[in-house]
Protein backbone atom coordinates (compact mmCIF):
# COMPACT_ATOMS: atom_id res chain seq x y z
CA UNK A 1 0.00 0.00 0.00
CA UNK A 2 1.49 3.61 -1.03
CA UNK A 3 0.18 6.64 0.73
CA UNK A 4 0.82 10.03 0.54
CA UNK A 5 -0.28 11.93 3.29
CA UNK A 6 -0.78 16.05 3.92
CA UNK A 7 1.15 17.61 6.33
CA UNK A 8 -1.22 20.14 8.17
CA UNK A 9 1.44 21.42 10.98
CA UNK A 10 4.87 20.94 11.76
CA UNK A 11 5.18 17.56 12.58
CA UNK A 12 2.95 14.53 13.71
CA UNK A 13 3.91 11.84 15.88
CA UNK A 14 4.95 8.59 14.39
CA UNK A 15 2.16 6.68 16.58
CA UNK A 16 -0.86 8.84 15.20
CA UNK A 17 0.65 8.96 11.35
CA UNK A 18 0.37 4.97 11.66
CA UNK A 19 -3.21 5.37 13.03
CA UNK A 20 -4.47 8.31 10.94
CA UNK A 21 -3.29 6.52 7.28
CA UNK A 22 -5.08 3.10 8.64
CA UNK A 23 -2.04 0.90 8.69
CA UNK A 24 -3.38 0.04 12.82
CA UNK A 25 -7.07 0.49 14.22
CA UNK A 26 -5.71 2.21 17.44
CA UNK A 27 -2.62 4.30 18.43
CA UNK A 28 -2.30 1.85 20.99
CA UNK A 29 -1.40 -1.13 17.99
CA UNK A 30 0.73 1.94 15.99
CA UNK A 31 2.98 1.87 19.17
CA UNK A 32 3.59 -2.21 19.80
CA UNK A 33 4.24 -2.08 15.62
CA UNK A 34 6.94 0.46 16.43
CA UNK A 35 8.27 -1.16 19.79
CA UNK A 36 8.36 -4.32 17.17
CA UNK A 37 11.15 -2.83 15.14
CA UNK A 38 9.08 -3.43 11.66
CA UNK A 39 8.78 0.35 10.80
CA UNK A 40 11.38 2.27 9.18
CA UNK A 41 11.33 6.20 8.62
CA UNK A 42 13.84 7.33 5.84
CA UNK A 43 14.90 3.84 5.89
CA UNK A 44 16.28 3.26 9.30
CA UNK A 45 14.18 1.69 11.45
CA UNK A 46 12.59 3.85 14.51
CA UNK A 47 11.75 2.87 17.67
CA UNK A 48 10.46 5.84 19.54
CA UNK A 49 6.32 6.28 19.36
CA UNK A 50 5.95 9.49 19.21
CA UNK A 51 9.15 10.74 16.61
CA UNK A 52 8.26 13.49 14.89
CA UNK A 53 7.69 13.03 11.26
CA UNK A 54 7.77 16.06 9.23
CA UNK A 55 7.25 17.05 5.51
CA UNK A 56 9.68 14.95 3.23
CA UNK A 57 9.73 12.03 5.16
CA UNK A 58 9.07 8.78 4.05
CA UNK A 59 7.87 5.92 6.73
CA UNK A 60 7.95 2.71 5.42
CA UNK A 61 6.85 -1.17 6.90
CA UNK A 62 5.67 -4.47 6.05
CA UNK A 63 3.52 -4.11 3.01
CA UNK A 64 3.00 -0.12 3.46
CA UNK A 65 4.95 2.81 2.33
CA UNK A 66 3.66 6.64 3.26
CA UNK A 67 5.31 9.99 2.04
CA UNK A 68 4.95 12.76 3.86
CA UNK A 69 3.99 16.32 2.14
Amino acid sequence: MDLDFELNSDFIPLCDLLKYCGITETGGLAKHLIAEGVVEVDGEVELRKTRKIRSGQVVTGEGFSIHVT
